[in-house]
């Protein structure tokens, strides 16, 4: 297997005289399972909107965090730019572009509507949880602010983050996301994958160290949120659990051991025992459309890895 994955912000600094901060399309090597491409973008830590969804058409988000950027935000025209700027990822279902220093336009193919990811990260980041800030919403076209800093997996790749530092921020991750409720207004269509029921808290059904960037101005951020709803505590721990142990038995992997030490110390630390969601969770993850070929055949083998950390654990 040779995963990929890449999270469109400035990469994580490279020895050996790697490509610096403006050479984004050189990424550092991702040892994880292909996921929906991921997010550039940067959020206040209090998120007010000022104008809610219109039906048609682009809105604000967030006028107020508009305010702290050092420069204005961009207007509507930019959603349907042909050349909106540089390339920075692409994913099964979406590219995100460079506009400048500050923003980035993630744009879905075909005729997906991003207004369900824009709420939902608008309701996070009201209840104070790191998230990319949305600015312009409409139809497949998110604007966004871009993110500074290397993703979790970048920063362990080069030995900046150790693997118990890494796994207490995935555990933190997830107990401050769990906390918050569901938006009320914002239904979803359980017809679609990841064919999950609904939950007491908001998930993100996604998060690994792909998806985390550390932030230099606020930290560990949450990015790529084209999963997330509401559903359960544990059937997201177990998700994210379920995908490094995919890294760990993946015998062609150059990071097998370092994956495995990771979930083990993911496993220790959560509160929340995957164990009883962990048969959804193989089901949701077999069904997942952004596995690429011998991705799919590795997930059996990764829950019963999970399972036996877990009787080990106890």
């Amino acid at each position: 297997m040779t995963p990929s994955g890449l999270a469109p912000h400035d990469p994580a600094p490279q020895p050996h005289g790697a490509a610096g901060d403006d050479a984004a399309a050189t990424p550092a090597p991702n040892p994880l399972p292909r996921q929906n491409e991921h997010k550039a973008a940067d959020a206040p830590d209090t998120l007010s909107p000022r104008t809610e969804p219109h039906a048609t058409g682009p809105h604000v988000v967030s006028a107020h965090a508009a305010n702290r950027l050092p420069r204005p935000v961009p207007d509507a025209s930019v959603l349907t730019l042909d050349d909106p700027g540089p390339l920075l990822a692409n994913g099964s279902s979406a590219d995100v572009f460079a506009l400048d220093d500050d923003y980035v336009l993630r744009r879905y193919r075909g005729n997906h509507d991003a207004a369900h990811e824009a709420r939902i990260l608008r309701h996070v980041a009201a209840h104070g949880f790191p998230v990319p800030a949305v600015y312009l919403s409409d139809g497949p076209n998110l604007l966004m602010e871009r993110l500074h800093g290397p993703t979790l997996l970048q920063a362990l790749a080069a030995g900046e983050v150790a693997i118990g530092d890494a796994a207490q921020i995935l555990v933190d991750l997830h107990e401050q996301l769990h906390a918050i409720p569901p938006a009320p207004d914002d239904p979803v269509d359980e017809s679609q994958w990841p064919f999950v029921p609904t939950g007491p808290a908001v998930v993100h059904l996604d998060l690994h160290p792909g998806n985390v960037v550390l932030s230099d101005t606020r930290g560990p951020t949450l990015v790529d949120w084209a999963n997330a709803r509401a559903g359960t505590a544990e059937l997201d721990v177990a998700l994210s659990a379920l995908i490094l142990a995919e890294v760990a038995v993946d015998a062609g992997g150059d990071y097998s051991r370092a994956a495995r030490a990771l979930l083990a110390a993911f496993l220790v630390r959560s509160e929340v025992s995957p164990i009883d969601a962990l048969e959804e969770a193989t089901r949701t993850r077999r069904a997942d459309p952004g596995l690429v070929t011998g991705e799919r055949e590795l997930v059996e083998e990764a829950g019963e890895l999970v399972r036996d950390l877990i009787r080990v654990a106890s």
